[in-house]
Parts: C-alpha cells; sequence; structure tokens
C-alpha cells in the first residue's frame, strides 16, 4: 500500500475542508433519497401500471418478475461502467452523471405504453440509479475523518431510505406515470446543488501519481476477488427480503392467508420505514462498538429471526403482516454498514469501483434470487412460502461464511492506493 496523505493543516482550509464535507453529504443524502425513490417505485406502481398496460391474473407476476430483472441487469452492468468512470474521471463526474441519466430515464418511463418500452427505460433508469450511491459514498468517506465516517454514511443512509417511504405516499394521490415523472424532476432539480461541492483531494492526489485507476479487472487477482466476493455476499439478505419478500409481498400475502389484500406500496413503506431506523441505529451502534463486523453479525441474527415470523405470519391481520414487514426492514438496515465496510476495504484508485460495483452486484442478486425462487415454486408445487424459505436460507447461509472471513475496518486510514 501506498501512502498519500493529503488533509487540511491551517485553520482556514479545515473550514474549507468542512463546507465541502457538507455540501457532498446533503448532495449525496438527497442523491440517495432519489434514488430509492426511484428504484422502490417499480415495486409500488407494478400492479396498477402493467394492469394499466392491458396484464391481469398471472401476468403480473411474471411481467413484474421480468421487468425488475431487466431493472436489475441495468444496474449490474451500470455499477462496473460508473464504477470504473469514478475513479478515472472522479467522484462529482458520476455522481452527476448518473443523476442526470436516472431522472431523464424516469420521466420517459412515464410515457411508455407496451411492455417492451417499459423494459427499455427500466433498463436505462437502472443503469444510472447504479453510480449516485457508490460515487457519493466514496467522496464523503474520502473527506470524513476517519474516527467519525460512520456518522456521515449513517446520514445519507437514513435520509436516503427515506425515499421508498416517500414514494409510497405520492403513489397514493398520483397516476402512476406522474409518480415516474416527480422522481425525475426531483433529480433533475438535484443538478443545481452541483455548485459547491468539490472533489475528493485523495482522487485529486492519485491524478498526479502515476498510478493505474479504476482497473475493474485488478479485482480479480485472487486476495482482492475473495474480499470483494466477501462485499457482496454479506448484503444477500437484505435484497431478498426487498427484491423477493416485499416486493411480491401481495401473492405472499394470499399463500400465507393474510386476511386482507396486501398493497405492495404499503408493504415497500413499512419496510423502509423499518430501514431508516434499522440504519441509523447500525451506524450509531458501529460507533459505539468501534466495529463493523460486530453489528452485521447481530443484524444477520436479527434478520434471521425477523424473516422467519415472516413465513410463519399465516391468518395474520393486515395490520400485523404490514408490522411484520416494518420490523424486518428494521432487521436489514445494515446497508449503511454494509456500504462503508466496502468502501473501507479498498486503496483509493480502486475504492469508487469497489464501491459503486458492490450494491448494484447485491441489488442484482435479485436476478439469480428471483430465478431460483420460480424454478424452486414449480418444483414445489406452486408453494411459494418453501421457496421463499429456502432462498432465504441459502442467502443468510452465504452472508454469514462470507462474514466469518471478513477484515474489521472501523476508523481504517484510507489514504493509500492498491499497488
Amino acid at each position: 500500500m501506498l501512502k498519500v496523505k493529503d488533509q487540511p493543516t491551517l485553520p482556514g482550509e479545515k473550514v474549507q475542508h468542512k463546507k465541502m464535507l457538507n455540501a457532498a453529504i446533503l448532495v449525496a443524502s438527497l442523491g440517495y433519497f432519489v434514488d430509492i425513490y426511484d428504484l422502490l417505485l417499480f415495486s409500488i406502481v407494478r400492479i396498477a401500471s402493467l394492469r394499466s398496460l392491458g396484464f391481469s391474473g398471472q401476468e403480473l407476476t411474471s411481467s413484474g418478475i421480468f421487468l425488475l430483472n431487466v431493472q436489475m441487469i441495468g444496474l449490474l452492468v451500470g455499477g462496473i461502467v460508473w464504477g470504473v468512470l469514478a475513479d478515472k474521471k472522479g467522484r462529482l463526474y458520476v455522481l452527476f452523471g448518473s443523476i442526470f441519466m436516472y431522472s431523464v430515464a424516469n420521466i420517459a418511463n412515464g410515457f411508455v405504453h407496451s411492455i417492451e418500452s417499459y423494459a427499455f427505460w427500466r433498463f436505462i433508469a437502472g443503469f444510472g440509479l447504479a453510480g449516485e450511491l457508490g460515487a457519493g459514498i466514496t467522496l464523503v468517506a474520502e473527506l470524513m475523518p476517519k474516527e467519525k465516517r460512520g456518522y456521515a454514511t449513517t446520514i445519507i443512509a437514513s435520509v436516503g431510505v427515506s425515499g421508498a417511504v416517500v414514494g409510497y405516499f405520492i403513489a397514493q394521490y398520483f397516476d402512476w406515470r406522474t409518480c415516474f415523472f416527480i422522481g425525475g424532476g426531483l433529480g433533475l432539480s438535484l443538478l443545481l446543488l452541483r455548485i459547491g461541492v468539490a472533489e475528493s483531494g485523495m482522487f485529486d492526489k492519485t491524478k498526479e501519481d502515476s498510478v493505474s485507476r479504476g482497473n475493474f479487472f485488478a479485482l480479480f487477482e485472487r486476495s482482492r476477488f475473495l474480499k470483494y466476493m466477501r462485499c457482496i455476499v454479506i448484503g444477500f439478505p437484505l435484497w431478498f427480503v426487498v427484491g423477493i419478500l416485499i416486493t411480491f409481498s401481495p401473492e405472499f400475502g394470499k399463500a400465507l392467508n393474510v386476511q386482507g389484500e396486501v398493497n405492495a406500496g404499503a408493504a415497500v413503506a413499512c419496510c423502509y420505514g423499518g430501514l431508516v431506523i434499522g440504519d441509523i441505529l447500525s451506524g450509531l451502534l458501529s460507533q459505539y462498538l468501534k466495529s463493523r463486523i460486530k453489528v452485521v453479525y447481530i443484524y444477520l441474527f436479527l434478520s434471521m429471526g425477523s424473516i422467519a415470523i415472516y413465513f410463519l405470519s399465516g391468518s395474520a391481520s393486515l395490520f400485523n403482516f404490514y408490522l411484520i414487514c416494518f420490523v424486518m426492514g428494521i432487521s436489514v438496515g445494515y446497508w449503511v454498514i454494509f456500504m462503508t465496510i466496502a468502501t473501507e476495504q479498498f486503496g483509493t484508485n480502486l475504492r469508487a469501483t469497489v464501491t459503486t460495483t458492490v450494491p448494484n452486484f447485491v441489488r442484482g442478486s435479485v436476478v439469480p434470487m428471483t430465478l431460483l425462487f420460480q424454478y424452486l415454486t414449480g418444483v414445489l408445487s406452486g408453494s411459494l412460502v418453501g421457496s421463499g424459505i429456502v432462498v432465504a436460507l441459502l442467502s443468510l447461509g452465504l452472508a454469514f461464511w462470507a462474514l466469518h472471513y471478513m477484515q474489521d475496518t472501523f476508523s481504517k486510514d484510507l489514504d493509500y492506493i492498491e499497488e
């Protein structure tokens, strides 16, 4: 590891550094807010939008899975492209470029009249959504003092995930097309905040040195690859919950004989309301325990318990089912720690590539999860609950395995590059 130390020392520099940090946290938080709003909006308006396009019955589920997978594939591809660009061109280049792309895509999504155009714009939106969070977290982590890094990422995550809750309430008062227009408008308005946000000094320093930046294939060196894969795998349970249990909560509600019709938007809002609380608590707990790994262990055990309660909620009232979704959201609220761990694992010349690709590969894991879920449902004679339990056990088992071999990075100095 090569050091690239570059911290403000004079009083004037400290004041300027604080202003840069506050601006970066503001833009990253609001950017993630719109990111989550747009990302989860499809789950919220899935049934209403597909019905308006002429779909019904089983088509609502199968077409919904298709569109969700297309969006997630866009996230996978975009994660790699934006991650490499963030290390080559800069964090701000990607932060604002991705916001512009997903905003335009969501506005266009409001004009679709066929499943083909819906899928196309979901892919473009997914591609755009892939860049904002990783670039924002990387920028803030590199500006923040190492002992207090967790506080900044906690703010970003807690503000960001509340976008899903806002998305639900907006969907209650506006047509699904208007909801997409609102998301695109919110994103474009963020571009007005670009003034006052400065590039990371650590990144600027690497530009002065003759060092390879944003080389995605450098992550395939054996020790780096194993570390990289562990960063991805620990996030599987979170997106199993959001991508399967919550997105398809209406179908699970029927399978579990919930007393009332489950609304996917309400389930998303309840889950993400819990996620806001979970993220705040996990970030603060990490600072208190001075450990990332211990906190993730705690949350994985909580996730295991809440998922079990979900599958055992047969004949629950609608209120109790939504309450379980809320509790389940709290239990998987370690996204802020998951992102911070990924950011802290690698040097400045690969950091944005990792921080951008890792969450999008986790989001993209919904694709094989849903395919496996569909396959197992057929094998198990249409049992949604049985196939869901198998996928849950697999995602949790892999997460515990990966965490066991992971190095704790609390207060790790990030001023270095990968040789």
